[in-house]
């Protein structure tokens, strides 16, 4: 936007406010946040290849039998839920160091948050219905409109409110779940069976439509994938995701105000975050994993009950993966780790809408068609490929340019004005000021 065109106080606050460059970023973070990208795509690729049901029912579709198995076991064990809690956290941590840096500059926050969210709300609509209906973006703006204002309070009381929005939709689930199971012959609970049973383990001839739908092309594909977007941003959002990203957004926020996203405690106190929160959050993961395993995913007792022990396991297993990246970056070892995951974790917008385009582009007929050919242990390949992939370019494309393409866009719509991408640009426009 040029500065003729923007109204006084849009004016004032450009000429003041400026996007963090790379030498003040906090190096912890993005490796985290590296990190938790690369981990979500270990999940995010059983959506992109296979359908939907078999990411909460492994036993809808595919094999599931020898390495399929031990690759679903180890994907959940590992990742499922962890990485999005993380990613989460984070983006929460995200809104307080803007706000403090933002406030520092000119006094002035609540129209660069908002901006910032009204952009990524955007991106994440255009992200959902043209390219996969995963989107999480939309609920990380949605939610980061509303915990935008609580940022200021004190760290005790971030993390009680964020323990009461998340036993909201635990609760909701666990009730739903025993209700279920009181009255089992109830007409609600009857038909809330019969719809589960119909997206839970979908019959051969729905199984064949959603293949032929996304093996088909771009425009064949819209309806399935917006109906899910729809579902997705609404009753989902209502009853899960609204609670969960927002109580985890307020837990980033005061592990960033308590110095533990910055690697600043002490190597003590993340040896025992660490221990304690995979000890704990390992057991509880495992617990479901092994009812799951006993019910075979029966449908109601897997999706409301059994599904909380990874719902509050994950949270403790983040944790402790937080505590040992902070070793890590406290450390000398593995520094071309280090820089490879913050390369992807400074250029993380990019990377996770890169990780869509490709796999689209693999998985759905408008680009080679493999949805549903390939088998648990083959996504797996697939992801360790784009896994190398991005942590080898983003450490090359960052040694030429200040941002990834994506953060360039979203920077430069919500500072009004068009940023300089290159290091060169930059170098000239801070000598002719």
């Amino acid at each position: 936007m040029d500065t003729a065109t923007q109204s006084p106080a849009q004016s004032r606050e450009s000429q003041v406010l400026q996007p963090t460059g790379r030498s003040e970023r906090i190096r912890s973070l993005d490796v985290l946040r590296g990190f938790a990208l690369l981990g979500i795509l270990s999940v995010n690729i059983q959506s992109f290849s296979m359908p939907d049901s078999a990411y909460l029912n492994p036993m809808s579709y595919g094999d599931f039998t020898g390495v399929n198995h031990a690759v679903w076991w180890m994907t959940h064990f590992l990742f499922d839920s962890k990485m999005m809690a993380l990613f989460s956290m984070l983006f929460g941590a995200g809104i307080v160091l803007m706000s403090e840096r933002a406030t520092n500059q000119c006094g002035s926050v609540i129209g660069l948050h908002y901006r910032r969210m009204f952009w990524l709300l955007v991106f994440g609509l255009i992200h959902a219905y043209l390219l996969w209906h995963g989107d999480i973006l939309v609920s990380y703006a949605l939610c980061g409109m509303v915990v935008f204002w609580l940022r200021n309070l004190k760290p005790k009381w971030l993390i009680l409110i964020a323990v009461v929005l998340l036993m909201v939709s635990s609760g909701f689930f666990l009730m739903t779940g025993l209700t279920a199971g009181a009255f089992p012959d109830e007409p609600s609970v009857v038909q809330m069976r019969t719809d589960l049973a119909r997206d839970w383990h979908p019959s051969q001839e729905r199984v064949e439509e959603i293949l032929a739908t996304y093996r088909g092309t771009w425009m064949e594909q819209m309806r399935l994938r917006a109906i899910a977007a729809i579902g997705a941003q609404t009753f989902l959002f209502a009853i899960f995701t609204f609670w969960r990203v927002s109580g985890l957004m307020l837990v980033g926020m005061a592990l960033f105000k308590l110095g533990v996203f910055q690697a600043k405690r002490s190597i003590g106190f993340y040896w025992i975050g660490a221990l304690a929160g995979l000890l704990i959050g390992y057991s509880l993961v495992l617990c479901g994993i092994q009812r799951n395993l006993q019910s075979e995913f029966e449908g109601i007792q897997s999706l409301f009950v059994d599904s909380q022990f990874n719902y509050w396991g994950s949270l403790l297993v983040c944790l402790g993966y937080t505590c040992l990246v902070m070793l890590l970056c406290k450390s000398k070892w593995l520094g071309w780790i280090k820089t490879s995951l913050q390369s992807v974790g400074q250029m993380a917008l990019t990377n996770y809408l890169l990780q869509t385009i490709v796999c689209t582009l693999l998985f759905y007929g408008h680009g080679l068609g493999w949805y549903g050919y390939l088998e648990r242990w083959e996504q797996l390949v697939v992801v360790v490929v784009i896994w190398v992939a991005q942590m080898s370019l983003s450490p090359i494309w960052l040694s030429r340019f200040r941002y990834g393409p994506f953060e360039w866009l979203w920077r430069s719509l919500a500072y009004w004005k068009l940023q300089p991408m290159s290091y060169r640009e930059q170098l000239d426009r801070t000598q002719l000021s």
